[in-house]
């Protein structure tokens, strides 16, 4: 029996909603140093992505492609860097990042580089309005 879904608390603390797709929520890394997205998959008990089922796995492929995609179309980045960790965090949550060469962190992981810098509101509300549109579009 799987246990009910329940966003990790450090997930929500760091990050805002942008939307849902089918499996999962999309989340928006409150740093304005990089455009940086989280795929949290709405089920309870994930921490692998060997935890999905064969039907889930697809589906969570699809939609880091997407994300990627949206990545792409939002930022314009050089690079696209994908990832699941969980070292920090063990719920099931991937990683989808854009990375420029002039980035703080280039050519090294962002992963802990610096110090967060949180968008202005304003800032993150726009950025969420168009990510969400790209999303749907998607």
């Amino acid at each position: 029996m799987t246990s009910p879904f329940r966003l990790d608390s450090r997930l929500e603390a760091d990050t805002i909603p942008v939307g849902d797709l089918s499996l999962c929520s999309i989340l928006l890394l409150n740093d304005a140093r990089f455009p940086w997205f989280l795929l949290v998959p709405r089920a309870g008990g994930l921490s692998e992505l060997t935890d999905l089922s064969d039907e889930q796995a697809v589906q969570m492929m699809r939609e880091i492609r997407t994300a990627a995609g949206v990545m792409m179309d939002l930022a314009k980045p050089d690079k696209v860097n994908v990832g699941a960790l969980g070292n920090m965090v063990p719920q099931l949550h991937v990683h989808v990042i854009g990375r420029f060469r002039s980035d703080p962190a280039w050519p090294g992981p962002a992963w802990g580089h610096g110090t967060k810098a949180p968008y202005p509101d304003h800032a993150a509300s726009a950025l969420i309005e168009r990510a969400a549109t790209l999303f749907a579009a998607a």
